[in-house]
This record gives C-alpha cells, sequence and structure tokens, in this order.
C-alpha cells in the first residue's frame, strides 16, 4: 500500500485556541474540518512543507523553530495509507485567512470533538487536548 506523507500544524493562538479548516466542496472528504497543512513534496522535509503550506493557504509566514513537534497520526485509507505528523505553533507572521475558499475556526481544545474531522484526525484530539 501506498504511504503518503502529509504534515499538519495545530496554529494557537493568544487565548489557546486551535485553527480548523474546513475541506472545500471538489476535495476528497469534503466538509470536514481538519489541521491546515500538505502533502510533502519530494525533496522537503515535513516542517518546510508546513511553511509553504501555511504561506499558500492562509497567507501567514512562520519558522522551523516555531514548529514543535507533538504527535503523528498513522491511518489506512482505502487507496493510500496516511502517515501525518503534527506540530504545534504558537508563531507566525500575517493575518490568517483561508486563500482557497475554505471556512476557517477557532475551536477551544475542549470543542475539537464536535467538529466533524477525517478518520486520521480523530485521535489527535485528545493528545492535544491533554497538551493544552
Amino acid at each position: 500500500m501506498k504511504i503518503v506523507l502529509v504534515s499538519a500544524v495545530a496554529l494557537i493562538d493568544v487565548e489557546g485556541r486551535v485553527l480548523l479548516a474546513q475541506r472545500p466542496e471538489g476535495k476528497s472528504l469534503a466538509g470536514l474540518w481538519e489541521f491546515p497543512g500538505g502533502k510533502v513534496e519530494p525533496g522537503e522535509t515535513p516542517e518546510a512543507a508546513l511553511i509553504r503550506e501555511l504561506k499558500e493557504e492562509l497567507g501567514i509566514d512562520t519558522w522551523s523553530s516555531c514548529l514543535a513537534p507533538l504527535t503523528f497520526a498513522s491511518h489506512s485509507y482505502e487507496q493510500f495509507h496516511l502517515l501525518m505528523p503534527l506540530f504545534a505553533c504558537r508563531r507566525w507572521e500575517g493575518i490568517v485567512q483561508g486563500r482557497e475558499g475554505q471556512r476557517l475556526a477557532w475551536v477551544k481544545a475542549q470543542n475539537l470533538k464536535d467538529y466533524p474531522m477525517p478518520p486520521a484526525d480523530i485521535p489527535l484530539i485528545p493528545i492535544l487536548r491533554d497538551w493544552l
């Protein structure tokens, strides 16, 4: 089975809320909420992929030194197996805005379970909740 490496981030604001992005129509798992991030391209580190994706998707800049490894997800979908490191980030420059038409929500950790998420993201919720 093909392994797909995706890097994700829990952006945490000064109020301790976590950013979720809703998958837009036309993408697989459309309508579900997820941690921002994306596929790691060949020759790219997970941190570099996140820095690139945050710029492209949310219009913000951050640095590898601001990305703290938190946990990871390992989940088999029908067509591939997803391996997804989750980083925590509290420092960035710019104003967070959905640049690809996705809806965004700042959510308290205890309320993350109220948002429908892809199967790979669900086990990350209690880890993030306990960490915050």
